[in-house]
């Protein structure tokens, strides 16, 4: 009998300790449970006093491989993109980049030449021999909007880039606006919604070359028509910070000799055009990016050209990060000092 009671005490006193060292252990694991909450509070704190950063890409053809560069460097210096505008090759990269294309195989496209093959799917020579022959279907009542060709293909093409989850923009981390002319108005419009191929097939529809898209109430055409370098749309994406990416050629003085070439007068208006369009954008920038893309033709085929100018847009990223982290730092100051 007391055998019987004593192992029944000891079981009582053995189960009595087992539940006191749990209660002890639960005391002192606790505050590691409930750390995620905290740090989860603590990282909410940080992105608060984050600097929201934007990125306007300006249209620039293959001058535009130059944006890779940029994001590229700032990818490797750890600064969050928060959103992206872009116009014409502004929009393609900064579109494919929102979707979460790797930069690598962006700038793979250009390399390999299926983006000029979808973007001008028959030569544009051949295009403009046939011209007399796009005539007949007016005779026969059917009036489409005036250009060489739609760019459905091209749009297509972009549209077969990205995953099925990420065909629309509106659902993009980081936001991506693409900036078209508005052909019914002569304003700037920015597409914030819709599928991927056609916000920038709209943003680049070259007029003559390619019709305008039709989208909502508007009619669009080349965005860099109005406004090649998009930071005033970039300031109302409701950041703290722009950095503009300008790939326009530096409009240096030039030779009279440099316009006996034939195609050099279209090439220098074009230019100039292109210049004086984001004059004023500039101004409101937070900061510029130059990259050095001179000699490097809108719609040049050549690989180095692509290649010449990734590294441009990488180098002039490098050399502008210093006084953008610095400029950054104190953005982030100024909202915890508050």
């Amino acid at each position: 009998m007391n055998s019987s009671i004593n192992i029944t005490r000891f079981f009582q006193r053995t189960t009595a300790t087992f539940l006191a060292s749990i209660l002890c252990i639960s005391a002192l694991l606790s505050p590691l449970f409930t750390l995620p909450v905290s740090g989860q509070s603590n990282l909410q704190t940080v992105d608060a006093l984050r600097p929201k950063v934007v990125l306007a890409l300006g249209g620039g053809g293959t001058r535009g491989a130059a944006h890779i560069g940029v994001l590229r460097a700032l990818q490797q210096e750890g600064i969050t993109v928060d959103a992206v505008v872009g116009t014409s090759m502004g929009a393609l990269i900064g579109g494919l980049y929102c979707a979460g294309m790797n930069l690598d195989d962006i700038e793979q496209i250009f390399y390999h030449k299926r983006l000029i093959h979808a973007f001008d799917t028959v030569p544009i020579p051949v295009r403009i021999a046939v011209i007399p022959i796009m005539f007949i279907p007016h005779l026969f009542g059917y009036h489409p909007y005036d250009g060489l060709y739609r760019g459905n293909k091209f749009a297509n093409y972009l549209a077969g880039l990205v995953p099925s989850d990420k065909q629309n923009i509106e659902t993009y981390k980081p936001t991506f606006w693409a900036i078209g002319t508005n052909l019914l108005d002569g304003e700037p419009y920015a597409v914030k919604k819709g599928n991927i191929g056609r916000a920038i097939q709209a943003s680049s529809a070259i007029p003559q070359l390619r019709r305008p898209v039709e989208i909502d109430e508007a009619l669009l055409v080349d965005g860099g028509m109005v406004e090649n370098l998009p930071v005033e749309h970039a300031a109302q994406m409701n950041c703290d910070y722009i950095i503009a990416v300008d790939v326009d050629e530096d409009l240096s003085v030039l030779p009279a000799a440099n316009f006996r070439a034939i195609g050099s007068v279209a090439r220098r208006v074009i230019n100039i055009n292109l210049s004086h369009i984001d004059r004023h954008q500039r101004k409101l920038a937070s900061t510029i990016i130059h990259p050095d893309v001179s000699g490097i033709n809108l719609l040049s085929l050549n690989k180095k050209d692509a290649r010449r100018a990734v590294i441009a847009g990488e180098k002039a990223a490098q050399q502008a990060m210093p006084s953008i982290k610095q400029q950054l730092a104190e953005i982030a100051k100024k909202k915890s000092d508050q």
